[in-house]
């Protein structure tokens, strides 16, 4: 882009939605797959085959449900530290 390039307000602040949107959506992605990384190395033992063995289904379900409730723990205290904030 033009360093002379303008745009108005709403233009502005339209890009700037965007721009946060897409930051959100890449550092969801981004979680993912640290998550999916982190959960297949702790829960998946050997070679995998066609289908997970129970236990490795059981570890993959409790470690996505753990890393879930931590992360909901985390935003809640954050807004409530935002909040205390205000």
């Amino acid at each position: 882009m033009a360093d002379n390039m303008k745009f108005d307000e709403s233009t502005q602040k339209e890009l700037a939605k965007f721009v946060e949107t897409e930051q959100a959506q890449a550092r969801l992605h981004s979680t993912i797959h640290m998550m999916t990384g982190m959960c297949w190395d702790k829960c998946v033992t050997g070679t995998p085959s066609t289908r997970f063995s129970r236990s490795e289904e059981s570890c993959l379900a409790n470690c996505v449900d753990r890393f879930l409730d931590t992360s909901l723990f985390m935003v809640k205290k954050i807004e409530e530290q935002r909040s205390q904030l205000a």
